[in-house]
């Protein structure tokens, strides 16, 4: 496994809708697929000869321990995310993990201490940190433009699961863990607003709601409402929804700092509201006039939109430039995934028992 000529060898455990977006941003680097793996041998032959992969592997584990594979993609259901990244690890394969990393904190930790020892390159795709206007906010937060931040909040709110016969096997808390709408996606956003603003979220309190679906008693939350402190003394709060009709994708966020405020709305990237007491202004996406890293991800000039598939190429880019040696760390790593399963843990205990939970 120390090859270290040409691309990596990439082979993709799982071909749903997040496995075929993750085959899309691996082509667009370059690299050769070495094949795929879905849920049974018959579903991985179809699903190759659809997406014209020269081969089916017969299981995942048999995908993720294969010497024609330097690189694994884990998109498969929650509950086989530790087990099938341990066996990348140990079979000295670098890691690209779906998020929830795993479905408890222990395990979660475990993993990112068996990667951190492996010396492999392990990551997790938070890719909303990949927008161009997002990587801008993290620089005026950085460069002092935003003054102390003292206040965090914001929303992700999804609409697929809205309806009493909406279903998925994220419902499913065997297959999709213990939470759902805060691990799947609540995650994103309190990843991302750490990122931008280098603070933690160090204490939280939180409200959870299931709905009755068809069939049955509801399954995991499909919804969270928070409220937070971090370890810089700024407060906040979002609310996570899979419930909320008319809205597909809605990660928004705003920082209030000391000189000026930051909100950035992922379903409309190309602009970062900026407010002042004296003058508000809407930046657009242009690479002459952004900071450094967001100008790097901003792969298009100005005026031509930027979206999801992009964050993820440039995820996946980041991944081989890792793998490659000489370059920085840049993408998320299993030690930022395993804290987000940390933060999840303690959002559902809060719930549980309607307190402030500290997150370790």
């Amino acid at each position: 496994m120390d090859r270290t000529a040409g691309p990596p060898r990439t082979g993709i455990a799982g071909v749903g809708m997040i496995g075929r977006v993750h085959l899309d941003a691996v082509r667009r680097t370059g690299a050769p697929v070495a094949g795929i793996s879905a849920s049974t041998p018959a579903r991985a032959r179809q699903a190759a000869a659809t997406l014209g992969v020269a081969r089916a592997f017969a299981s995942s584990e048999e995908l993720v321990t294969s010497d024609e594979v330097d690189v694994v993609h884990i998109c498969t259901p929650n509950d086989s995310h530790a087990r099938l990244a341990e066996l990348a690890l140990r079979a000295g394969k670098h890691v690209v993990c779906e998020k929830p990393l795993t479905t408890s904190a222990a395990d979660a930790d475990a993993l990112a201490a068996l990667a951190a020892a492996s010396g492999r390159v392990a990551a997790v795709p938070f890719v909303y940190r990949y927008h161009p206007m997002a990587a801008e906010a993290r620089a005026r937060v950085a460069d002092g433009r935003t003054g102390e931040i003292r206040l965090v909040h914001g929303h992700y709110l999804q609409d697929w699961l809205s309806l009493p016969g909406d279903t998925n096997w994220r419902v499913d808390r065997a297959a999709g863990g213990p939470s759902r709408a805060f691990a799947d996606i609540g995650s994103h956003w309190c990843d991302l607003v750490e990122w931008v603003t280098g603070h933690r979220i160090a204490e939280v309190t939180a409200l959870t709601r299931a709905v009755p679906r068809d069939g049955g008693t509801p399954g995991t939350e499909d919804v969270v409402q928070l409220l937070l402190r971090t370890d810089r003394g700024a407060t906040g709060s979002v609310t996570v929804s899979q419930i909320s009709p008319g809205r597909k994708n809605r990660l928004w966020f705003e920082v209030d700092g000391t000189r000026a405020s930051l909100a950035f709305d992922q379903e409309n990237p190309e602009s970062l509201f900026v407010g002042g007491r004296g003058e508000n202004a809407a930046v657009l996406r242009d690479p002459a006039v952004l900071s450094p890293d967001a100008a790097r991800l901003s792969v298009v000039p100005g005026g031509h939109p930027m979206g999801y598939l992009d964050c993820f190429a440039a995820f996946v880019r980041d991944v081989h430039a890792a793998i490659g040696g000489g370059s920085p760390v840049r993408h998320p790593t299993f030690d930022d995934a395993a804290r987000m399963v940390r933060l999840t843990e303690a959002v559902l205990d809060s719930a549980a028992d309607r307190t402030w939970k500290e997150v370790s």
